[in-house]
């Protein structure tokens, strides 16, 4: 099942980084307009010709938005083909938590005695205001 993710996703990255390709060469429908004027000229006639160019490269382009949606349905589907959780609790798989070390019961634990001319009080002591 990871493959055939892995393989919808890179077919997907590739379908579109190469339709963002196709789009950028295609001319817009002013560039058409401007061409009637004299800006293009008989020599404009492009890699695939004429008018075989805007054909070529709008039907690759619709093929591949029809790879790109085929393979976005595709990771939709099977990214979503999991296991059905358990009507427990989320806290039941969880590990139990251990102290570090145990104090046993009755004994207090150890304040560690503040450092020479320090008047801050040690960290767990009460602050009591007047001492």
């Amino acid at each position: 099942m990871n493959f055939l993710l892995t393989l919808l996703l890179a077919v997907q990255m590739l379908s579109a980084l190469a339709m963002i390709g196709l789009i950028l060469m295609q001319h817009g429908k002013g560039a058409d307009a401007g061409a009637a004027f004299g800006g293009g000229g008989a020599g404009s006639a492009s890699l695939f010709g004429a008018s075989g160019g805007a054909n070529f490269l709008s039907r690759t382009t619709g093929v591949l938005a029809t790879v790109f949606l085929a393979s976005t349905l595709g990771l939709a589907y099977f990214g979503n083909l999991r296991e059905a959780p358990s009507s427990g609790s989320v806290l039941e798989g969880a590990a139990p938590a251990t102290p570090a070390t145990s104090i046993p019961a009755g004994e207090p634990a150890a304040v560690p005695a503040p450092a020479e001319g320090s008047t801050q009080a040690p960290a767990g002591a009460a602050q009591i205001p007047g001492q």
